[in-house]
C-alpha cells in the first residue's frame, strides 16, 4: 500500500496537470463511478489535498475521495488520451493531459461535511502544515501498545506505513516493541521531526531513501539496494542481511498483520 508521501505527490501532480482551471472531462470507463462522473464532467478541478493515505480532488462544493488501498494505481499521460480500458475507474482529461485511476479501494463523490468527517478520524499527518504532533503524542504516551504498532495506526498518525515505521525507529535506536507510554517527549519530538524530513524528501524524489550520507553505497563501498520498492534503507525488507552499522543480522517478525524489520544490535532489547 502506498505510504503518505506518494499520496501527497499525487495531489501535487494532479494539481499541476490541471492548473489552468479550465473544464475537465470526467469519465468512468469501468462504469462504477459513472453517475458521479456525469455530475462533474466539464467542471474545473478547484483543488487537491492529501491527508495520510487519502487523496481528495476538489470540484466546486464536491470532492472525489480516493484511497488506493493495496491495488490502486494512477497513470499520467499527455493528450491526446488513448482509448481507455475497461479497468479505468476514473479518467480526468483536458486538452493537454489525462490521468487514469485503476483498482482503488475507494473512489467516491463526497460533500465538504463528509470530507471533514474523514479528516476528524485521522491522526495528524507529518506532511500537512496543520499537523499537531502533540495530538499524536497524547495518544502514544497513554498507550501500552508497542510504538511500532502505534506508528502504523492511522488514527494516531496518518500517512506512516511499514517502510517509514521501520526506518525511523532504526534511525533513533528505538526497540520496536517498546510501549508507547515509554516514549518520552524528547524522543517523540525527534521521531516526528525525522518523519517530517524523510517524508518531505519522499515527496520531492517520489521514492523512499532513509540512509544518512555516511551510509550510502558510495560512502560505504557497498552495492546499491536492488528492490522494486525503491531507495536505500537500513532494515526494511533486509531480513537476514547484515546491518549497515553494526553488522548484526536484521530480523523480521509479524506485528499487527504486517512484517516488522529491525536490528536487535542497534535498537536495544
Amino acid at each position: 500500500m502506498p505510504e503518505g508521501h506518494t499520496i501527497h505527490r499525487l495531489a501535487q501532480d494532479y494539481a499541476a496537470r490541471f492548473a489552468t482551471g479550465g473544464p475537465v472531462r470526467v469519465s468512468s470507463p469501468q462504469g462504477k463511478f459513472s453517475d458521479a462522473a456525469a455530475l462533474l464532467d466539464g467542471s474545473p478541478l478547484t483543488g487537491t489535498e492529501a491527508h495520510g493515505k487519502h487523496l481528495f480532488l476538489g470540484f466546486a462544493e464536491s470532492w472525489i475521495h480516493i484511497h488506493l488501498g493495496l491495488f490502486g494505481k494512477v497513470t499520467f499521460g499527455a493528450a491526446p488520451a488513448p482509448p481507455p480500458t475497461d479497468t479505468v475507474r476514473l479518467r480526468l482529461a483536458d486538452a493537454t493531459s489525462y490521468v487514469d485511476l485503476r483498482g482503488p479501494t475507494t473512489c467516491a463523490l463526497i460533500t465538504d461535511a463528509e470530507k471533514d468527517a474523514i479528516h476528524a478520524r485521522l491522526g495528524p499527518d507529518p506532511l500537512r502544515p496543520d499537523a499537531d504532533p502533540g495530538l499524536a503524542y497524547a495518544r502514544v504516551r497513554r498507550s501500552r501498545t508497542t510504538i511500532a504498532a502505534l506508528l502504523m495506526d492511522q488514527k494516531v498518525i496518518a500517512g506512516v506505513g511499514n517502510v517509514y515505521r521501520a526506518e525511523v525507529l532504526f534511525r533513533h535506536g528505538v526497540d520496536p516493541y517498546r510501549a508507547g507510554r515509554d516514549i518520552g517527549p524528547a524522543l517523540w519530538d525527534a521521531l516526528w521531526a525525522d518523519l517530517v524530513e524523510l517524508m518531505r524528501e519522499g515527496v520531492r524524489n517520489n521514492r523512499i531513501d532513509t540512509v544518512r550520507p555516511e551510509h550510502t553505497p558510495e560512502a560505504m563501498g557497498r552495492p546499491p539496494r536492488v528492490d522494486d520498492h525503491g531507495g536505500e534503507v537500513y532494515v526494511y525488507r533486509r531480513a537476514t542481511l547484515p546491518c549497515h552499522i553494526c553488522g548484526g543480522e536484521i530480523r523480521t517478525a509479524d506485528l499487527a498483520a504486517r512484517n516488522l524489520f529491525w536490528c536487535p544490535g542497534c535498537q536495544g532489547g
